[in-house]
């Protein structure tokens, strides 16, 4: 086991070796210390494409599974994902050689955050995509940020990037740190600016109810120095409670008249959303943008405050906001086939996938809309979910859900039920089946879907390749 006193970052850094490298972030942590000219090595159990071939690409040194001898060499600094227990085989050596380690979150501040001006997004839902906007607005203002996001954004096709301007983007998760550290990786930064989008419990795994999550949003908002800005939401009564208490510069923004930002004259016109903003009640500009749901009009409005504090005009604004090319598996498309069209979202907490399902029907009104959901977190895999899934999924036409594939991880007695939600589903007038396995969906789907069907396909996980496959068989 690590000794507690080397759980620090040395002065000189020369060899850097990263265990649990395949994650998203500590993949793209990876590839932005290899950038600035650190040598790199990492290692992860189960290596496979893309992100395997993607660290290969960047030249970073992977070793499969995890072995003592990966560390033979004596690296300067550990990096250890919190992917990995104390009693990984790894972690026991380099605390038996005497190495420094730090966590992931320790490792961004001090190499990647060093000196730059750090813009965070916090919140239980919206953070990647409103950290991907922020990026993309300062990027498109030509002020070259860095960022490191948790999904990839298409117009970089990339999770993270060193820019050369005076800006970080960092997506500030509320999971906890590492194994030596269990308190939320967003404690270990310093906000210039930031944004909370929302508070609700999430992540049954490590906290106990809605008032731990408070309690871990409660510690971020004291981290802001005075001159510091935070930009919240104007819907979620905890987030204005927690802003509220803030040292610094706090503007709020949603669809409140007495908010700071206001959304405003909401249009769709396919394939663009048609908006107004208002800043202190006065016109700020006219925007379009290919996002489509309430949900995502919020983050776009979260991401102008901050862009605006930076001094990026609305002209500017407005261009990068038309060319935004969304984030990879947040209301993507995947592909269309005989007039069927596939989505993939991210979404798994309740919250998510309402806004979602909503969204999608919203922007396809007359099109009959498949939802199929796969609950794989560790919250939604727990029954503390489980009334309400019930009530998230009235915008759609027919609803598919997926049996955990993993409930073998939850205590029997905590475990969701998909054959109760169906059951609840169906008492509420909706049309809800169950099924075991993935293939039992493609097989339902490919004999009942037809043109003009949007089948949006939720899950935080590879659901089996399902959107592949189900193109490959319509």
């Amino acid at each position: 086991m690590m000794l507690p006193e080397n759980n620090r970052i040395p002065e000189r850094v020369d060899t850097i070796h990263l265990i649990a490298v395949c994650g998203t972030a500590m993949g793209a942590l990876a590839c932005m210390l290899k950038k600035m000219g650190y040598r790199v090595t990492g290692s992860d159990n189960n290596i496979y494409p893309p992100m395997s071939r993607f660290l290969e690409e960047q030249g970073v040194l992977i070793m499969n599974g995890f072995d003592p001898s990966h560390l033979s060499s004596k690296p300067d600094l550990v990096v250890v994902g919190n992917a990995v227990s104390r009693d990984n085989a790894e972690v026991v050596a380099a605390g038996q050689m005497g190495l420094y380690y730090c966590s992931m979150p320790q490792a961004v501040n001090r190499f990647a955050a060093a000196g730059k001006h750090q813009l965070l997004v916090a919140g239980t839902h919206g953070k990647t995509t409103t950290s991907a906007l922020i990026a993309w607005i300062l990027h498109w203002a030509g002020r070259d940020p860095s960022f490191i996001i948790g999904g990839i954004l298409p117009n970089f096709n990339s999770n993270y990037r060193s820019g050369s301007g005076d800006c970080i983007v960092i997506e500030a998760d509320e999971y906890d740190t590492a194994f030596f550290d269990k308190g939320p990786k967003f404690l270990h930064y310093t906000p210039d600016a930031a944004v909370l989008t929302s508070i609700e419990f999430d992540h049954a795994d490590i906290y106990r109810d809605l008032d731990h999550v408070r309690e871990a949003f409660g510690r971020f908002v004291t981290l802001f120095r005075p001159e510091a800005l935070l930009v919240s939401a104007d819907d979620n009564a905890d987030v204005i409670r927690l802003a509220g208490r803030a040292a610094c510069r706090r503007e709020s923004y949603g669809l409140q008249a007495a908010s700071d930002w206001q959304l405003a004259d909401i249009r769709i016109q396919a394939p663009l959303t048609h908006f107004r903003i208002l800043h202190g009640g006065r016109e700020y500009g006219c925007f379009k943008s290919p996002m489509i749901g309430m949900h995502n009009l919020k983050n776009t409005l979260a991401a102008v405050a901050v862009a605006h504090d930076l001094g990026v005009t609305p002209d500017q604004i407005a261009g990068a906001l038309e060319r935004f090319a969304g984030v990879k598996r947040r209301q993507e498309i995947r592909g269309e086939k005989n007039g069927i069209t596939v989505v993939d979202d991210f979404a798994h907490h309740p919250t998510a996938v309402r806004e979602t399902v909503q969204a999608v029907k919203t922007h396809f009104p007359n099109n009959r809309l498949v939802a199929v959901f796969e609950p794989r977190t560790n919250s939604s895999m727990r029954k503390v979910f489980q009334q309400d899934y019930a009530t998230v999924f009235d915008a759609a036409d027919r609803i598919l859900i997926r049996k955990p594939s993993m409930l073998q991880k939850v205590p029997e007695g905590e475990r969701f039920s998909s054959l109760q939600l169906v059951a609840d589903l169906k008492s509420r007038g909706r049309d809800a089946l169950h099924f075991d396995d993935t293939e039992a969906i493609l097989a339902d789907l490919q004999r009942t879907a037809k043109p003009g069907d949007i089948i949006l396909v939720m899950s935080n996980g590879g659901f089996d390749n399902i959107h592949e496959r189900l193109l490959d068989l319509l």
